[in-house]
């Protein structure tokens, strides 16, 4: 029955039932359902040993780097504190790094080992978002990389022969609503063949995750050009652009029924009109195009076009069609050798990462680390770092990135990284597993080119 009494001028909240729904099946199935263990036997005991005691031995500077950069938050490209706090850490450890890598401004590298054997790869993201600062944990994820960073080169110090590989440290900006990694690959980073691994940790709240759905996205501007005309006196002289944006709206809402559940496109009208007495001539949309997979992606991209373009054509307007203002990036491709050590290490911490499929696939997100899945074989992994209320992307997020649970996350997943790394330096068939897996998924992708 209408609630014929409601106060008109407010909105009616959300129902709840879905989400809650959705959490307490998350809940029961991470109570039965378990990660498989590893087959592979990783680094030797001794070297794991000692990288977990470095590990806790620079907890403190972790965390510390952790609250520094969250007590600073810095939007996409702007992020010259947290480059500086990082490369900073890193000089006081001995390792020198390039700041503006791959000709972004806010990117750096820096690497050492031995020089010979595999080379693995571990970022650090750092980028807040627009006016709630680290509601993604960034700050966490930035921390993470370094410590486990840190970690292997003091455990080379240590251990002259303990790295028989090479370690390369990324840190890549501008992942919130940008693509980052998308730019420092176009510079020459994560090229195929390149890394033998690639791993990074991302924040979460309420479980620890060893693989979770991550979208690929696209990103869409359109703008349609109609012909003003008194819209009281002289309507049928004009060619209304509004009309043709309102035609895509509804076009997109009668699409939804034959996308797939992961499939997302999100749209918004950005110009519109300028006063009701004219016909519209000018109307500008913008969107967000989600799938799960990149054929997926593409073929979306395809049946938004037809639909915008049809739109065009029942109202007699023009249309002008810009993909991927930003770069578009690709959904995660996760490698299953590499995921089952981030596992062990974890459990080794008291954690026991969840499979894929036990978080609903139907809370899904997009990072540019995909772009980087698909170019080497890599894990994106996500690490609890507070209660399930704190979801990504709000300030509940923001508010626990500075607390104790967040900076264990920061420990744990530091040593998570940087025994994963050690695991691939040292294991022969672990390493073959990794290029198997990753050639059995398709091998490298020309990522730059897949859309045209």
């Amino acid at each position: 029955m209408n609630d014929l009494t409601r106060d008109l001028s407010e909105p009616v909240a959300p129902f709840p039932e879905f989400p809650e729904r959705v959490a307490a099946e998350t809940a029961r199935k991470a109570e039965t359902e378990r990660y498989p263990d590893s087959e592979f036997a990783g680094a030797p005991k001794e070297l794991t040993d000692e990288l977990e005691r470095g590990v806790d031995a620079l907890a403190e500077e972790i965390i510390d780097v952790s609250h520094t950069i969250h007590a600073h938050p810095e939007v996409a490209f702007q992020e010259h504190f947290a480059v500086e706090t990082l490369t900073r850490h890193l000089k006081d450890h001995g390792i020198d790094a390039t700041v503006g890598a791959f000709g972004v401004d806010t990117a750096f590298t820096a690497e050492f080992g031995s020089g010979n054997g595999p080379r693995i790869g571990i970022i650090s993201e750092y980028d807040a978002l627009p006016g709630i600062g680290h509601g993604c944990g960034h700050n966490i994820m930035a921390a993470a990389g370094l410590g486990a960073v840190l970690a292997l080169r003091r455990l080379q110090d240590e251990h002259p022969e303990a790295l028989p590989g090479t370690i390369v440290y990324f840190g890549a900006p501008a992942e919130e609503g940008h693509s980052g990694k998308e730019y420092m690959a176009r510079g020459g980073a994560f090229a195929p063949g390149s890394l033998d691994a690639c791993v990074m940790v991302h924040s979460f709240g309420g479980y620890d995750v060893a693989d979770q759905v991550w979208l690929g996205r696209r990103v869409l501007t359109v703008d349609f050009k109609g012909v003003p005309a008194h819209a009281s006196s002289a309507p049928f002289m004009g060619r209304n652009a509004l009309d043709a944006a309102a035609l895509v709206y509804q076009g997109i809402g009668l699409l939804r029924q034959q996308m797939t559940p992961v499939d997302r496109i999100h749209a918004i009208i950005t110009e519109g009109g300028t006063r009701q007495s004219i016909i519209t001539e000018d109307a500008q949309m913008k969107f967000y195009v989600r799938s799960k997979f990149p054929g997926m992606l593409k073929d979306l991209s395809r049946r938004l076009e037809n639909i915008i373009e049809g739109a065009a054509l029942m109202t007699d307007t023009g249309v002008s069609i810009h993909w991927d203002e930003h770069p578009a990036t690709l959904p995660v491709r996760s490698n299953s050798a590499l995921e089952g050590r981030w596992v062990e290490a974890e459990r080794r911490r008291g954690r026991d990462p969840l499979p894929l499929g036990v978080v609903s696939e139907i809370l899904a997100a997009s990072t540019d680390f995909g772009n980087v899945s698909y170019r080497v074989p890599g894990i994106h992994p996500l690490i609890r770092v507070a209660g399930a209320e704190a979801e990504l992307h709000t300030r509940d997020m923001t508010a626990a990135g500075d607390k104790p649970e967040a900076d264990k996350g920061a420990v744990d997943g530091a040593y998570g990284l940087a025994q994963t790394a050690l695991d691939v330096l040292w294991d022969k068939d672990l390493l073959a597993a990794i290029h198997k897996d990753f050639d059995e998924d398709g091998g490298a992708v020309d990522v730059e080119h897949f859309f045209d």
